[in-house]
């Protein structure tokens, strides 16, 4: 069973993983169809990108407008582009993933600011590249969180140094499976 934050927002640390698909086989979005709705399920790969390294979350859509268990699950450190989608076409042929999410950077009051702009781009490249539906997401305070959640683990600075990224990417996650499951559409989707 996962806990539950004072927010209604579940740990970000679960006891059960999923596994990556055997044999390649998922489910594929319908054509002209958003994977926000339905009965999609599959994969669902999220991005915190950021200049110096890229976190990734993975969890899974049920269909029926469900969620099913998600899990931090690294860190890019590389500043290369090659590098970085070297290891996200790795992670996308390993997870065969039905959506990608993106963090969409905000300020405070909702408008965007240099980094917005290079989440786009990426978010863009996503598309072109690997030709999935692609959301982004409102990831405003998803670092913060993320190093507060670390925090009451008990991890170091160094530690959490290291974890941040993954762990914002899986708030990220977390807050579109809330707005998925609450039948709300996400405030920036496209596919």
């Amino acid at each position: 069973m996962r806990e539950c934050l004072p927010t209604g927002r579940p740990k970000a640390s679960t006891v059960f993983e999923p596994e990556p698909p055997e044999g390649g086989e998922h489910a594929s979005p319908s054509p002209g169809r958003g994977v926000g709705g339905g009965g999609v399920s599959g994969s669902v790969l999220t991005f915190d990108f950021g200049i110096k390294r890229i976190g990734v979350a993975i969890g899974t859509l049920l269909g029926a407008g469900r969620s099913g268990p998600a899990r931090a699950l690294t860190a890019i450190a590389s500043e290369a582009s090659d590098a970085r989608f070297a290891a996200i076409t790795a992670l996308i042929v390993e997870w065969q993933p039905v959506l990608l999410l993106v963090g969409r950077p905000l300020n405070e009051d909702g408008t965007p600011h240099e980094m917005t702009a290079r989440c786009e781009r990426f978010a863009n490249q996503l598309r072109g590249r690997f030709r999935l539906p692609v959301e982004e997401v409102d990831e405003r305070f998803s670092s913060t969180e993320a190093d507060a959640n670390l925090r009451e683990r008990g991890l170091s600075w160094q530690q959490r140094k290291t974890q941040v990224d993954a762990e914002a990417a899986l708030i990220i996650l977390q807050s579109w499976f809330e707005l998925h499951a609450n039948g709300h559409p996400t405030a920036h989707a496209t596919a």
